[in-house]
């Protein structure tokens, strides 16, 4: 699969503050790119410098297979925040009045509220819509003119279950549409269903990236329990290829060593494991590990400005 877009070395700060310390990706062509991090981690401006409404300190981004970025921004559908939409036209007129102002025709209304399973309720007033259906008629509207790449910030913020699993389905229809799609979140479990790529930052700073099984599988995830556990935290410890995930109950470490490595080395160092479990590593885990975020904080993050 060949790259749909190349970032090098980008930086941008704001005053003191460091927004992105020299990111560099390589997004492939027909992926769902997922751009994950903590609060002030540098999604949104990352997005926004790919679309142009940032400038980059330094660096350099390529949208591949285009004459220049400006060929690429008319082939982009993009949703960095919620458009401004009349709360008392209807889907209809309000995504008229979209595609005037983007210069796209009108012939891609019926289709894209058909897509975004709001063609039903063309006619009925935005005021009327749930959260999910004025996110879906928001998405809509980044879908005029057929792009073949779509960007999107948090497309999930802020809904319900229905609302993300309306959205996590539009995502899925996309993409296996062909349509090359990068989008920012923080909802780990939705990425981990819908994302082919990921990208993990934190503070500015590109901490891993890769397709989502590469990225999750690298080392082992395994708890631990002895009949000694402070002899077993100990030998844990000093151990070069071994990294303690959690020390409370149940020993939890992250390994490139296999489950029977492990299990040799604790009983070569005099300590019997009573329970020895690998557990099925997901993207929340890995991101956890990575960022050193609480669960409660990243469930709680807005975006970043």
């Amino acid at each position: 699969m060949n790259d749909v877009l190349t970032v090098q070395d980008l930086k941008k700060s704001y005053g003191s503050v460091k927004a992105l310390q020299g990111i560099s990706l390589q997004i492939p062509r027909g992926s769902v790119y997922g751009i994950l991090g903590p609060n002030g981690s540098g999604k949104t401006t990352l997005l926004a410098i790919l679309l142009d409404v940032l400038k980059a300190d330094a660096g350099t981004y390529e949208w591949i297979g285009f004459a220049s970025s400006s060929e690429a921004r008319k082939h982009l559908g993009a949703l960095l925040e919620t458009p401004n939409f009349y709360h008392y036209m209807s889907a209809e007129d309000n995504l008229a009045i979209h595609a005037r102002i983007k210069g796209k025709g009108f012939q891609d209304i019926e289709a894209v509220l058909r897509k975004v399973n709001l063609y039903e309720r063309r006619t009925d007033a935005f005021s009327t819509f749930s959260l999910g259906m004025k996110q879906r008629l928001a998405i809509a509207s980044a879908l005029l003119g057929r792009p073949q790449l779509l960007v999107l910030d948090e497309p999930t913020n802020g809904l319900d279950p229905v609302g993300i699993a309306e959205i996590r389905s539009l995502i899925r229809q996309l993409h296996d549409e062909g349509t090359t799609i990068i989008m920012a979140s923080h909802l780990l479990d939705e990425v981990e269903k819908v994302c082919t790529d990921v990208a993990i930052l934190k503070k500015g700073i590109l901490l891993s990236s890769g397709s989502v099984a590469s990225v999750m599988n690298d080392e082992e995830l395994l708890i631990l329990q002895a009949t000694q556990p402070a002899e077993l935290l100990r030998i844990l410890t000093q151990h070069p290829d071994i990294r303690i995930v959690q020390e409370a109950g149940n020993v939890h470490i992250s390994t490139t060593m296999s489950s029977g490595e492990i299990n040799e080395y604790c009983f070569r160092e005099g300590v019997i494991l009573t329970h020895l479990q690998n557990k099925k590593r997901s993207l929340e885990s890995h991101f956890m590990e990575m960022t050193g975020e609480q669960k409660t904080r990243v469930a709680q993050e807005s975006p970043i400005q």
